[in-house]
């Protein structure tokens, strides 16, 4: 069945009156408030078919969508998926999360950090490797490209990839996929040409069920600062492995610190063939790319 999604061009100011008989006979259309992002919905809607007339916005809400209940197409399951998607995850409620700016692919970029959780943090290594894909994104190719991002914390890399065009699955433990989603959301949605996903992803584990490779193919893993002094160094490794298949680029951005980066390293090496493509020595990071090795 055919199905249409309206995007609101323009929001309602507090106390701003909506004439809901405007809309499209059969659509549904809710008004949030800014905490849609932590996944509550304020009841503020009418129902299909409905012309209650006119209706006051709430204060400080936002129109975010209009939309059919019949749904077709690929773009209005993508979309559709997304919306989902924002109930799903809830933020860890820390007190000290601020807000830091960045400016990729042309555009500003707010993003949610927290020195709470190593997690909520960008990492010198995430600024290099935005900055190789932004400097090399004709050479990679990364317009419509797959990309999948391991430990992609706050989110900037998974959304410098997706503002410069990839189809993006970004991942990291349970604990901060609801700061991942909200950074996500707040940064691509209406900007870029796809909406990334979040999935959670606990390095080596469950990796057949929840990756298996007949259904995953990515063209590029995406990695930074996910080395340092932890115990899951090898399952790091081992998801690396598992994710990557034939025309599968690894691209992995590191501050080195520990010997123990330098160990990873050499393992990294035995199953991928490496390429340094970029050193930062003022920062001590530096950016490899990997071809997983095949017999």
């Amino acid at each position: 069945m055919l199905g249409l999604l309206l995007l609101v061009e323009s929001c309602p100011t507090a106390g701003e009156e909506v004439d809901s008989r405007r809309l499209p006979v059969d659509t549904e259309a809710h008004i949030f408030t800014p905490s849609f992002v932590w996944g509550e919905k304020k009841p503020f809607r009418w129902q299909n078919g409905s012309r209650p007339g006119l209706r006051t916005a709430p204060r400080d809400s936002v129109v975010l969508r209009v939309w059919q209940e019949t749904w077709c197409l690929e773009e209005s399951d993508k979309i559709e998926s997304s919306l989902r998607s924002i109930e799903k995850f809830v933020p860890t409620d820390f007190a000290s999360y601020t807000q830091e700016h960045y400016r990729f692919a042309g555009k500003k970029i707010i993003i949610q950090e927290s020195i709470e959780s190593f997690g909520t943090v960008v990492w010198p290594g995430a600024t290099v490797l935005c900055q190789y894909l932004e400097d090399h994104t004709e050479e990679l190719n990364l317009q419509d490209a797959k990309i999948l991002e391991i430990g992609a914390g706050p989110g900037l890399v998974s959304i410098v990839s997706s503002l410069l065009g990839a189809q993006v699955t970004a991942t990291d433990l349970p604990d901060v996929l609801g700061n991942l989603q909200y950074n996500l959301l707040k940064n691509t949605l209406e900007r870029a040409a796809h909406l990334p996903e979040v999935k959670e992803l606990v390095w080596g584990e469950d990796l057949d069920q929840k990756f298996p490779k007949s259904n995953f193919y990515y063209d590029y893993i995406l990695a930074s600062d996910v080395v340092y002094h932890h115990y899951f160094l090898d399952k790091l490794l081992a998801t690396m492995v598992h994710l990557s298949q034939p025309g599968t680029v690894v691209l992995w951005a590191n501050k080195f610190r520990f010997s123990t980066d330098y160990d990873f390293l050499d393992k990294f090496k035995q199953v991928f063939d490496t390429t340094l493509v970029a050193e930062h020595s003022e920062s001590s990071v530096k950016l490899f790319k990997g071809i997983l090795k095949w017999d």
